[in-house]
């Protein structure tokens, strides 16, 4: 078969857009944390980005998109076998199959990245590494093949997923979810004012994010066409609309808006966008992207209600948002933007799409929360994953690197690191 070099120039570029999504969000992270934590979340963000590099090639990706399985692929390109020929389904794609599986890797490192932002300054970074490998094969892979392969039984069910709203947003809030309950809270948390330490490190990380996200939405075209265009701009547009609703419920709510609301708002509008861009109007993703900002704004309270402690509001905005998006192409899906799509109920297109979207968001949200409950009980009851007292107190830049982010020694939300703090301490 002969390939598009404009389809397979703009889906490298897509792949590099959507890589630097996870830098981004270390720094979007990063920057919410406490100072003598910063290091630790980005070393977690980056590291992630080596394991699933590496396991990704040896077989993770066939398992996600080789063969006919209805509940995972088979091992048939494991370690790139076979990679001249296109995964199952994907026979007619004008891109060559190795620019396929590496828009799929990014995909692969961010998912399990969002989750560190649930379970802040508490990790084991070894533990982390450990964990976050196993993860990708017993969580990510199965759900991927579910939703994204042709082969997958949500996929043939009729459950639309344009670029990733179930396999990582839901998912990843659900996981972070399941991870939280068994770690339990921060030490002072909820008493203890945990304020972010760098607010502007988040706006650069809200940035990059934003940037980035035009790579992992328009590019699950897997062509430069007019889906892409519909998919990049209705992504901007949703955006912009979180955005203004989320500071809009704070001004209602709190009496100001705030930078770092503002930040959350454009990241809860890309996540809800996700799943749908793909399939609604621009005017749609408004819609969407109001819902998002205004919801997510409420929902992250909910772990003040409930006592789980979701340090960077991973539940809040990543399951709440993913969920939402998803459920949301039931209504506002139209095949006057995508002909393979299906119209939702304002298209006169009946409720049936909006079940489909229910099946596969409940799916999703309880094997993820489920198969990563008992891989985090089994980790905690073996090598552990959270970090004792003393080094959580001194931060896991020190515990965990020993390494400190500034010289300074104190932070403008309080925390403090000891420079002399030795393996006697840990």
């Amino acid at each position: 078969m002969t390939f598009n070099t404009g389809d397979t120039a703009w889906i490298l570029v897509s792949a590099a857009l959507v890589l630097l999504m996870t830098p981004g969000l270390a720094f979007f992270y990063g920057g919410m944390v406490r100072g003598k934590n910063v290091l630790g979340m980005l070393a977690q963000n980056f590291v992630t980005m080596g394991v699933v590099s590496v396991l990704w090639i040896t077989g993770v990706y066939s398992l996600a998109f080789s063969g006919k399985g209805a509940f995972i692929g088979d091992l048939h390109q494991f370690g790139l076998n076979h990679i001249w020929q296109q995964a199952t389904g994907f026979e007619t794609l004008t891109i060559p199959p190795l620019v396929f599986c590496a828009f799929q890797l990014m995909f692969a490192i961010i998912t399990p990245s969002l989750i560190t932002g649930g379970t802040a300054d508490r990790l084991k970074f070894g533990s982390w590494v450990a964990f976050s490998g196993i993860w990708l094969v017993v969580v990510y892979a199965p759900i991927a093949h579910w939703v994204f392969s042709p082969s997958g039984w949500l996929f043939k069910k009729g459950a639309l997923d344009f670029a990733g709203g179930t396999v990582v947003h839901a998912n990843a809030g659900a996981a972070a979810l399941a991870i939280i309950l068994v770690i339990g809270k921060r030490k002072g948390w909820p008493k203890e004012r945990m304020r972010p330490h760098n607010v502007p490190f988040v706006l650069l990380g809200a940035g990059l994010l934003w940037f980035g996200w035009f790579g992992f939405n328009a590019g699950s075209a897997l062509g430069a066409n007019t889906l892409s265009a519909f998919a990049f701009v209705n992504t901007n547009t949703a955006t912009g609309a979180a955005l203004l609703a989320w500071i809009l419920v704070e001004k209602i709510r709190d009496g100001h808006a705030t930078t770092l609301g503002a930040a959350s708002g454009a990241v809860a509008g890309l996540v809800a966008i996700t799943p749908a861009c793909g399939f609604v109007s621009p005017m749609g993703s408004i819609a969407i992207g109001f819902a998002a900002g205004a919801i997510c704004a409420l929902a992250v309270g909910l772990k003040n209600k409930f006592g789980f402690d979701d340090a960077l509001d991973v539940v809040g905005v990543h399951l709440v948002g993913g969920v939402l998006g998803a459920l949301l192409i039931g209504f506002f899906a139209t095949k006057m933007t995508n002909s393979a799509g299906a119209n939702g109920v304002l298209y006169h297109g009946g409720w049936s799409l909006l079940g489909k979207q229910a099946i596969a968001v409940l799916a999703v949200v309880v094997y993820s929360f489920v198969v990563t409950y008992i891989l985090a009980q089994l980790f905690s009851k073996t090598v552990g994953l959270r970090v004792s007292e003393a080094d959580e107190v001194a931060g896991l830049d020190l515990s965990q690197h020993a390494e400190t982010a500034y010289e300074n020694t104190s932070y403008s939300d309080g925390s403090r690191f000891t420079s002399n703090f030795t393996s006697a301490q840990r």
